[in-house]
């Protein structure tokens, strides 16, 4: 059976939640690859950019393999444009997601009504679906994006704390309109510096910083890196002159987006407000009566694994992580084993996968469907010494 998050117990609280690449994982690869070790573990980008941290070459070429198979298409993605079945199916799920969380707010009695959702996604599902739902008048709602501005749409953290209310005729009344707030802890591919700020420019363009010929030269490098019966100690880089590594590094450097081999990035206006964001991710979590919903996060950024194990000595939040596997389950299981306040939820097998479909039907959910359609998933409270640290 799967431990369901009850909306009734979660409705009226302040509510956050955590998206990771699996929430797009039928829209864009994420940074696994089926290459193994020499001891057949599953490498990523980030092992494989470690392991070769100290080799120029294989390390230019391993990213210039990231931006062509995972970045690129992040940028140059048509949220309006003809879609493949699966694409379109990852993109109702968000809606669905959307919707749930909408429908909590509508039934919250606080009198300004908010979700946060931080996400270490680059791409800009969460804000295109919203803004689908909102040109269909699916829902009233406002969606934050932490911008101010018209023409120039500047970022900044204190724009998450501004609300709207809607005023009566007579200013005899007003409510707070529900609120969803869209944080981008890795970055996006939206951002630009401009001067010693961030704009965010939905309609901006992209083109290819990696020319034809070296394009080319990466397909049997991605073949490579696409096999299961490779191994990591055999891989290889391919033919760069100093010029193309330096002009590549150079472009590469420029993209507001997280570097995953250290979870950082390379500006300086972007890394403040990656701090600054996750200050803001802690503040939440420690309010009383506070929830923390995680979906497709690997907690691979040791930052914001360390911060909610922090937070929760917290006792009055409550954490909900969902897992995609039993195997990644039984990893969440013993990263938090020391804290009572944490629900594991996950698949008690290797058959069955908790997918963004399956956490919309069963896990979190409005439906009398989604509450009762827990087949093949369990879910289970770690219950043990509380962690004040």
């Amino acid at each position: 059976m799967c431990e369901k998050i009850n909306p009734i117990d979660i409705y009226n609280k302040n509510i956050n939640i955590l998206l990771g690449s699996g929430a797009s994982a039928d829209l864009f690869p994420t940074l696994y690859l089926k290459i193994k070790d020499s001891d057949g573990s599953q490498e990523t980008i980030e092992t494989l950019a470690n392991k070769f941290n100290d080799c120029r070459e294989i390390l230019t070429t391993l990213f210039m393999h990231y931006y062509q198979t995972c970045i690129y298409p992040v940028q140059s993605f048509d949220f309006s444009g003809k879609h493949s079945d699966s694409e379109d199916k990852n993109l109702q799920n968000y809606k669905n997601f959307l919707h749930t969380l909408l429908s909590l707010l509508d039934r919250s009695k606080e009198p300004y009504r908010k979700i946060n959702i931080f996400t270490t996604n680059y791409d800009g599902c969460l804000s295109h679906v919203a803004d689908t739902m909102l040109f269909k008048d699916v829902h009233e709602f406002v969606i934050n994006d932490g911008t101010a501005g018209f023409h120039k749409k500047i970022l900044h953290p204190r724009n998450f704390n501004t609300f709207q209310s809607q005023i009566g005729i007579f200013e005899r009344s007003n409510y707070g309109i529900p609120q969803l707030n869209i944080i981008h802890l890795h970055g996006s591919v939206y951002w630009s510096k401009v001067e010693d700020k961030i704009e965010v420019n939905y309609t901006k363009r992209f083109e290819n910083f990696l020319d034809n010929s070296i394009q080319n030269k990466l397909e049997a490098f991605s073949d490579y890196l696409a096999n299961e019966n490779n191994k990591s100690e055999n891989i290889f880089a391919i033919d760069l002159n100093n010029e193309e590594i330096n002009k590549f590094w150079e472009n590469y450097n420029q993209l507001p987006i997280v570097n995953p081999t250290k979870w950082k990035f390379y500006e300086t206006v972007f890394d403040e407000h990656y701090y600054q964001m996750l200050r803001f991710l802690s503040y939440e979590l420690e309010k009383p009566n506070s929830i923390l919903i995680t979906f497709g996060f690997s907690f691979a950024d040791e930052h914001i694994l360390k911060l909610i194990q922090r937070s929760l000595s917290n006792p009055q939040l409550q954490t909900f992580i969902c897992c995609y596997s039993s195997k990644s389950r039984n990893n969440m299981e013993e990263a938090f084993k020391l804290w009572r306040n944490v629900n594991v939820i996950g698949p008690n097998n290797d058959i069955n996968k908790l997918d963004f479909s399956k956490f919309n039907e069963s896990v979190l959910s409005i439906s009398s469907k989604g509450m009762n359609n827990s087949e093949n998933l369990v879910g289970s409270n770690v219950m043990k010494t509380q962690n004040n640290e």
